[in-house]
């Protein structure tokens, strides 16, 4: 069966209390969705008799879309508590007659089970052509798939589905094998991996035969752990184009969900033409991802994994894991971007060079008096380009023994970061993730305007959000400050010529990241407000 055999449809999931809300949430939904769920779940229990078999037919007429209703129960995912009985009371009622062609009913394995052993009739009446029968493991213990796949082979449905709360990246290989082998036995299915883990598998599984892929409707009205906004889905990582040879690449680390890189890669890649995707990698176990799904000799997935990019916390773990690494970043100590090719890893450092552009405009590095904070895979690339330019860095950490290590490696001194005093430096950096938007030390700060005072620039790696406490502390201190901004985008561009082989976009790539943090920005204060309305609702 070819791709082209696939629907790849986009299904967004709408949720209200109220009946006439779900339905205005469905509108929104149809400018973005090919076909719509109505998480009847929930719903006041009030409003549910409101859904009836009649409404459907002129409801999907309206919305010009496909539906799929859905009454799950709290065990798999629901929202408000309906009985037994009363949910078998409204399928009932919806499949009374026959249901209008355009209507999916979602139905958990577990009820479908219960309806074939104690309500024989209505089993009977069900259409197996409109039948989505699901499972969903929120996690807790490991679910084999394919046990539970060949268990729910035998219930009447036209497409299987199963959602599984993932962890790490690696956990979304059986996902991957299982949509192989129902393809291979020419059945419908639906995988999808939950959390910020399972974020690949709403991108990449509609290219490898799941019916539909869920994305929310937009940031603040998700539906599952880890979906994707909808307008991103579709125009940024522009999953309907995707195909067995779309060059895969992506960010690995933990966490990264924060990460601006696929905004940035991806409308690279589109303003070039080039068939290449962008994915956000969230990898705790790196060692069970590289072995799993990242070198050719051992990898579990068939793929066009063409490389990646590397940031906290594996920058100098994976050193142990590549083929070959070029000479700057061995000396470094810390790798950044990973090339696959010819069936091997290679390993780059693309951030040093591009963390010193920003301050060569500013200082002349030669005898410059510099602070670095942290003693990670970005501090120890740093020190070795500030002592290639003859500055004289001086390293400060929270772990005095990796300070130690990093700063014997480039015969510099080191010093406790509590404490600390900057007022004899020229440049102080942060090198740390301290005040990096969505990670737990979102807001802390390495260094305070006491501690600042004096120095003359503060520089701080971290981009997201642009002006972090640091810079903030900095700028009252009388610091010249420069955010990471120009970094970032200077060491992806460096990324995507060594994965592609061309020049990338310059301008396309800052606006991109420009336009993303603005909306992150956005995104926060809309969580804010909507947090702080809930506490005084409450």
């Amino acid at each position: 069966m070819s791709d082209s055999d696939w629907a790849r449809l986009l299904c967004v999931p709408v949720g209200a209390r109220r009946v006439d809300e779900l339905l205005s949430s469905a509108a929104r939904a149809a400018k973005a969705a090919d076909i719509i769920e109505l998480r009847l779940d929930y719903l006041e229990e009030s409003q549910l008799k409101e859904i009836n078999r009649p409404s459907l037919q002129p409801l999907a007429a309206s919305l010009a879309r496909p539906l799929i209703i859905t009454l799950r129960s709290i065990e798999q995912g629901g929202r408000c508590e309906f009985t037994l009985p009363r949910r078998i009371e409204f399928w009932q009622q919806i499949f009374r007659d026959k249901l209008p062609s355009e209507v999916f009913v979602d139905l958990e394995f577990e009820l479908l089970s219960y309806i074939r052993q104690r309500e024989e009739e209505l089993y009977a009446a069900l259409n197996q052509n409109q039948i989505i029968c699901s499972h969903h493991h929120f996690g807790g213990s490991q679910v084999d798939l394919n046990q539970l796949y060949e268990r729910m082979k035998s219930i009447t449905a036209r497409v299987l589905k199963i959602a599984v709360q993932v962890d790490d990246a690696d956990e979304c290989v059986s996902l991957f094998q299982l949509l192989k082998r129902a393809r291979g036995e020419e059945r419908e299915m639906i995988a999808v991996g939950m959390g910020e883990a399972g974020f690949l598998t709403r991108i990449l599984a509609p290219a490898r035969g799941s019916f539909l892929t869920y994305a929310a409707l937009d940031a603040q009205h998700t539906t599952a752990p880890g979906q994707i906004a909808a307008h991103e889905l579709r125009d940024l990582y522009r999953f309907h184009a995707i195909k067995d040879e779309t060059a895969i690449t992506g960010l690995v680390g933990s966490p990264v969900a924060h990460s601006v890189s696929p905004q940035m890669h991806n409308r690279a890649f589109a303003a070039k033409g080039i068939d290449a995707v962008y994915i956000p990698f969230e990898v705790r176990a790196l060692d069970k991802f590289l072995t799993r799904m990242a070198h050719p000799r051992t990898r579990e997935i068939d793929w066009n994994l063409r490389g990646f990019s590397v940031t906290a916390p594996h920058k100098t773990k994976i050193i142990e894991y590549l083929d070959w690494i070029e000479p700057a970043a061995r000396e470094a100590g810390a790798i950044n971007t990973v090339v696959v090719e010819d069936g091997a890893l290679y390993g780059y450092n693309t951030d040093a060079q591009a963390a010193l552009a920003p301050l060569r405009g500013i200082v002349e590095l030669s005898n410059c008096r510099v602070a670095v904070i942290g003693a990670g895979g970005a501090a120890r690339a740093l020190s070795r380009e500030l002592k290639n330019s003859g500055a004289r860095v001086t390293v400060f950490a929270r772990n005095a023994e990796r300070a130690a290590k990093l700063a014997e490696e480039f015969d510099s001194p080191y010093a406790p970061l509590e404490g600390a005093c900057y007022k004899n430096f020229d440049v102080v950096i942060n090198a740390t993730t301290l005040g990096t938007r969505g990670t737990s030390g979102a807001n802390e700060t390495p260094a305070t305007v006491e501690q600042l005072q004096g120095a003359r620039i503060a520089y701080d790696l971290v981009y997201n959000p642009p002006q972090t406490i640091f810079l903030r502390a900095a700028a009252q201190a009388g610091c010249q400050t420069v955010g990471g901004l120009a970094m970032l985008v200077g060491q992806a561009i460096e990324q995507f010529k060594l994965w592609t082989g061309e020049d990338a976009p310059l301008d396309v790539m800052q606006r991109a990241a420009i336009e993303a943090l603005e909306e992150r920005a956005r995104e926060s204060i809309i969580a804010e407000r909507s947090r702080t309305i809930g506490c005084e609702t409450n």
